[in-house]
This record gives structure tokens, C-alpha cells and sequence, in this order.
């Protein structure tokens, strides 16, 4: 076992993984796949993996064949990899780098895997033929890894009819960090505070490390003047990252279309008709755009658990919720050096905006893992739905819900109805609501089990606090927090 270097934060299960597949004991060389958006440290666990280890790793960049031909033969004798001639083309260079790996197993990291096929659309398949019987890996022990930041481009490359679907013997996305761990990464001990800087960056390493150069709020009298010196401050690169984030998608031909559609989402559009009305365009203009933002893992697509067929849009990076509620709409103004006014402006909207629907997503997240702890039971479902109150004329929105493991021959039961609320000390007008909505859906779903939960960030009426029992949860933001 490989120790994890200490200036690694995290990633226990991913470097676990990623040793276990460079010290399998096979006989043959072997492929693994690493994607995962950018700036969350792909990179730097796989430099990391390869200098603890003895690796080898080449950075591909944007270049013709050629160069990069030149690039990757340099790359591999400075790493002790000696060419007995100039390699010709990519048959060769491959051949080369899984022959070369003899005795014992050993890494090798080809990142930025998508520019080298943009540029050399045979590589998968050249990679695939001798990594099969009778090519140059067949008896040696390398352990190559392809690692890309272009999500659709990466998904593609195990997919369907692609050469390499069925080879990778690992298949890794390296995700941001989950909420209780950037907290720790930031060094947000203050529960409050850690959801506010988690509402503007998420989980993204590189956004404390290279693009705020390690600065974070001291204390949450620090978050709005923080906001100022960072995100809203046109000198960072944090300023223009929401829009290099679209940029970079090789697939997004029109900015302003996809900008619109994710702004649609941010200002609480989430049904194909509610951006599509907001956008200004029919429904199935912007099925394309929606499915392109989907595979890039810019957004994420939620079933309504109580609506067959119904879903709603997701922002997945947060970064770009940010910018399009809050930046986007005033950015003449914050390149005019004039962020102290668009943050007063917007404040109040960032809480309703994006604090709020972010609270309600961190809230699933913890009754994910916390639910059968909470529930008495396993988790099988967790998320949102709509109840449709047809007496009252009214629908009743669930934004926490708790579903137990389907069950052959009898109706799925619910382990909980939950409402959450960022900036509103809760009552019992809110347990009435999930009250109503459990009664409604006892047509359908077993709810003899049923735990009504209050989510607040900003704590619970008295009458609430006497009613709390086995069948009503309290959840503060500090047990969110708590490990």
C-alpha cells in the first residue's frame, strides 16, 4: 500500500483506488480512466500518484500531432523512457510506453487525454490494439491512465461503440469535495460560515489554493468583505471563472443561449417549460443546450419523486449559480469597479437565490448518509417532488424526501417528508404542510413510517421544540455539520 502523500487533502478513496490499480499484480498491461470537471485536482492526485510511486506522467496541451508527438517522446526519456528513434507517429509512441514498463507494475499518466484525439482522432483505437492479444502490452506490467477534464468527451470515450468501451479496468471521476470537507478545507469552523462560502465556490479545490491564493474569511464578519476581495473583485481570476467554465465545453457553440438557459435556472426556473419560457424559446429549442449542459456535468437532472415523469434542472457547479443570479446581471457595473454597490444590491437576492436552493441541496446530501440514523431504516431514494393538493387548490412542495428501498408486492414506503429554510425560524405551519402532504400521498405510498423533518438555518419556534419527537425532526445547521 502506498501512502498518501501529506500535502494531499483528502481523497482517501480516490488515491486508495487508484493505488490498488497500479499495484495490481496482473500480467499485462491495464487502462484506467480519470475525468472529473476542472480545477477539482486531477491532476495534482495523479502527479502526486506518479512521483510517490515512481510513475510516469506527460501534461498533454493543444497542439498538432506533431508537436505533441515530439512533446510525449521528450517527456519520456527525461523520465528514463529512452527512444532508439524518432517515434513516427502514435503507433509507435504508444508501443513505446507499454513495452517499456517490464518487471513490475507502473503507472503511466497520459492527462488531458481529449486534446491528443482532437488532434489524432485514431489514438482510442491505437491504444485498444495493443493493449489486446499480440500488442506491445499483452506481457508487460503498465498501468495506464487517461485522464481528461472535457466531461463529454471523456464519457464518450468508454461509451457505446467507442474502441475502449469494456477495457478500463478503473473508471474514476474525481468529484469536488462534499460540503463537510471543503468546510474543513477552508478552514470554516463556524457551520454558518462554511454554508455561505460552500453557496459561492462549492466544493472546488482550486479555488482556495490557486485562485484566491489561500485567502479566506476570518470569521462571518469577513464573508461580506471576503465576497468583495474575491469573486466580486474584477482583478481575481475567480471573477471571469463562471464564464471560462462554459468556454471550455467544446461543445457550446452559443454562449448567450446557454448563459440564458443556466440564468433561467438560477432564478428558480427548474422544468424544461419554466426555462423555456423564460429563455424565450419553445420547449424543444432547448432540449439540445439541456442535454449538452448535462453531459458536461454543468447541470444534473432530479426526478420529482412524486410525479412520474417530471424532473427538474439542477446547477451543478456553483460557481455559475453565483454568477448568473448574482454577477451576470450587473457585470457593466462590477467591471466598473462598482462591486461595494451590486453586493448591496444583491445580497438579499444571493440569500433567496442561491443560498437558499443551496441549503435545500445540502439538506439531501446529509439525509443521504445521516437517513438511516434518523430514519431507522435504509435509504433507497433521496430528493424532491411536488404533492398535488387537489381540495385545496394548491400544490405542496417537498423539498426533502426520504424514500425507503423498493419492495417486491407492496407499496414503497416514505421515511420522511422534510422542509427546508434557510433564513426562516420554523413553526408549526410548516409541519402542518408535510402533515397534509403525508396524508395525500398515503394513496400511494406507505407512510405508517413517516418522519416529518424541519431543515432550518435559522432555528425553530418554542411550539415547534415541545412537538419534537420520533415521528418529528429538528435538524440544525450544526448538525448538518457535524461529522
Amino acid at each position: 500500500m502506498t501512502a498518501k502523500p501529506d500535502h494531499v487533502f483528502d481523497r482517501e478513496r480516490e488515491w486508495d483506488g487508484l493505488d490498488s490499480f497500479m499495484r495490481n499484480p496482473h500480467r499485462g498491461a491495464m487502462l484506467g480512466v480519470v475525468s472529473g470537471r476542472r480545477r477539482q485536482g486531477k491532476s495534482f492526485l495523479l502527479e502526486a500518484l506518479t512521483s510517490a510511486t515512481g510513475g510516469l506522467y506527460f501534461p498533454a496541451v493543444e497542439a498538432t500531432e506533431a508537436v505533441s508527438l515530439r512533446s510525449f517522446s521528450s517527456a519520456l526519456v527525461r523520465q528514463g523512457v529512452p527512444a532508439s528513434r524518432p517515434l513516427q507517429d502514435w503507433d509507435d509512441a504508444i508501443a513505446l510506453l507499454l513495452s517499456s514498463v517490464r518487471d513490475r507494475p507502473r503507472v503511466a499518466v497520459i492527462d488531458e487525454f481529449p486534446f491528443l484525439v482532437r488532434a489524432s482522432p485514431s489514438l482510442p483505437s491505437i491504444i485498444q490494439r495493443e493493449l489486446g492479444p499480440g500488442g506491445a502490452g499483452g506481457e508487460r506490467a503498465a498501468r495506464l491512465l487517461l485522464c481528461g477534464s472535457a466531461m463529454s468527451g471523456m464519457g464518450q470515450l468508454l461509451a457505446g461503440q467507442a474502441p475502449l468501451r469494456g477495457r478500463a479496468s478503473l473508471e474514476l471521476v474525481i468529484q469536488p469535495f462534499g460540503y463537510r470537507d471543503a468546510a474543513r478545507f477552508w478552514g470554516a469552523e463556524d457551520a454558518g460560515l462554511a454554508m455561505l462560502i460552500h453557496a459561492v465556490v462549492g466544493g472546488t479545490p482550486a479555488y482556495r489554493r490557486e485562485f484566491v491564493a489561500f485567502d479566506a474569511p476570518d470569521g462571518r464578519a469577513d464573508f461580506d468583505p471576503w465576497v468583495l476581495r474575491t469573486v466580486l473583485n474584477p482583478q481575481s481570476p475567480l471573477f471571469r471563472e463562471a464564464r471560462y467554465l462554459l468556454a471550455e465545453e467544446t461543445e457550446i457553440r452559443d454562449p448567450g443561449l446557454y448563459h440564458s438557459v443556466l440564468g433561467a435556472i438560477a432564478a428558480g426556473n427548474q422544468t424544461n417549460g419554466g426555462i423555456a419560457s423564460f429563455v424565450g424559446r419553445k420547449s424543444a429549442d432547448i432540449t439540445h443546450p439541456l442535454n449538452v449542459l448535462e453531459d458536461s456535468a454543468l447541470i444534473a437532472r432530479e426526478p420529482d419523486l412524486f410525479r412520474s415523469g417530471r424532473s427538474r434542472y439542477r446547477i451543478a457547479e456553483q460557481l455559475i449559480t453565483f454568477y448568473e443570479a448574482v454577477m451576470r446581471p450587473e457585470w457593466f457595473r462590477l467591471e466598473a469597479g462598482q462591486a461595494e454597490a451590486v453586493w448591496r444590491d444583491q445580497r438579499a437576492g444571493f440569500l433567496s437565490r442561491v443560498v437558499g436552493p443551496h441549503f435545500e441541496s445540502l439538506c439531501r446530501n446529509f439525509t443521504l448518509y445521516a437517513g438511516p440514523e434518523l430514519f431507522s431504516g435504509p435509504v433507497g431514494q433521496v430528493g424532491s417532488g411536488v404533492v398535488h393538493d387537489s381540495a385545496n387548490k394548491t400544490q405542496i412542495e417537498i423539498d426533502v424526501a426520504v424514500l425507503a428501498p423498493r419492495e417486491p408486492g407492496r407499496p414503497q414506503r416514505i421515511l420522511s417528508l422534510g422542509e427546508a429554510k434557510w433564513g426562516q425560524v420554523m413553526n408549526r405551519q410548516h409541519t402542518g404542510r408535510l402533515a397534509r402532504a403525508r396524508d395525500l400521498l398515503s394513496a400511494s405510498f406507505d407512510v405508517s413510517e413517516c418522519v416529518l423533518a424541519c431543515y432550518s438555518g435559522a432555528g425553530f419556534h418554542d411550539d415547534l421544540r415541545t412537538d419534537a419527537s420520533d415521528r418529528l425532526a429538528l435538524i440544525t445547521l450544526d448538525d448538518l455539520y457535524r461529522r
